[in-house]
């Protein structure tokens, strides 16, 4: 991504964060016949330190992708959006797009038979949980394993990551106001998970200050 200083997200924890709501990953192999992408959901493992993730490959991209032979890029996207000038202050007249990414590195680790498939039960139950009448691999154990035979289970703990934060923090508090209303409002390009996003932030450079006083009183 383009280097730009004062938007880089370096708290893990945020990473974690951004892969924890927004599951729907692309993967990125080069691979000795190019470049391979492909796109899949995937789960943050909750331990402690370390950004671990499983998810699962359907036959044949584990051979497209060569898992395990190399490093691998995996691209998670957060809440983005066109931030047009119409919001900004009078000859300000440049649009640009807001937007939550990160890059992660690492080279995937093949799960055994077993561990996919709890991977898979994982899966759908994390999902599921959230329905009003969960659905499990357990109605059909026997028919969910021979389905998951077409599968190949991959554990991805990251060992480097770069990750942007752009949400118009280099506008004044009034403006970045006026981005949040549009984006909430019903226009063209409103978007209240961006919104929600840029809230979050401008809250968190809001408080910093003052811990950094309560610290010093």
């Amino acid at each position: 991504m383009r280097h730009t200083p004062s938007y880089v997200l370096s708290d893990p924890d945020e990473v974690k964060r951004l892969v924890r709501e927004n599951p729907w990953a692309t993967l990125v192999s080069n691979t000795v016949n190019g470049l391979v992408a492909s796109h899949y959901p995937v789960v943050l493992e909750e331990t402690d330190g370390t950004i671990s993730i499983v998810s699962h490959v359907g036959r044949p991209d584990e051979v497209l992708h060569e898992l395990g032979t190399h490093e691998m890029l995996m691209i998670v996207q957060g809440p983005h959006g066109y931030i047009s000038p119409g919001w900004y202050a009078n000859g300000d007249f440049v649009p640009t797009w807001n937007h939550v990414t990160a890059h992660l590195y690492g080279t995937p680790e093949i799960l055994s038979d077993a561990e996919n498939f709890e991977v898979l039960d994982g899966l759908v139950d994390h999902f599921e949980t959230q329905m009003p009448n969960p659905v499990s691999l357990d109605i059909d154990e026997q028919q969910a394993r021979r389905i998951a035979k077409g599968t190949v289970g991959i554990r991805f703990v990251v060992t480097r990551f770069d990750a942007r934060l752009k949400l118009s923090q280099n506008k004044t508090p009034e403006v970045v106001d006026r981005i949040i209303a549009a984006l909430e409002g019903e226009g063209p390009f409103a978007s209240a998970p961006l919104a929600a996003e840029m809230r979050r932030v401008r809250a968190a450079v809001t408080a910093a200050p003052d811990r950094e006083n309560h610290a010093a009183s």
